[in-house]
């Protein structure tokens, strides 16, 4: 017998440019957190699952960088996301 899957909760999406802190480009509960999660593999883009970030994330304002108590957690996420895609980040001065 198969359960009906749960919608999932809370999604936020992370933009990182190499350059400036992450910003807060999409967050939302139930319905708006799976269409979060459709678009970005839609695009190819990265998901990682971490309940606890995503909660302190969403308190962040749409549009606004992530605090600096949140890099280090964000860092780990992002590393994993260049991992998936076999991307190399830039090193800072590197002017690539």
């Amino acid at each position: 017998m198969n359960t009906p899957k749960q919608p999932l909760p809370l999604a936020v999406a992370l933009e990182y440019d190499g350059e400036n802190a992450p910003r807060v480009t999409a967050k939302g509960r139930d319905q708006v957190a799976e269409q979060i999660v459709r678009l970005a593999e839609k695009h190819g883009i990265p998901l990682q699952e971490n309940a606890p970030l995503a909660g302190i994330l969403a308190k962040v304002e749409l549009g606004e960088e992530i605090p600096e108590t949140l890099y280090l957690a964000v860092a780990q996420v992002i590393a994993f996301a260049y991992h998936l895609s076999g991307k190399i980040p830039k090193q800072p001065g590197d002017g690539s």
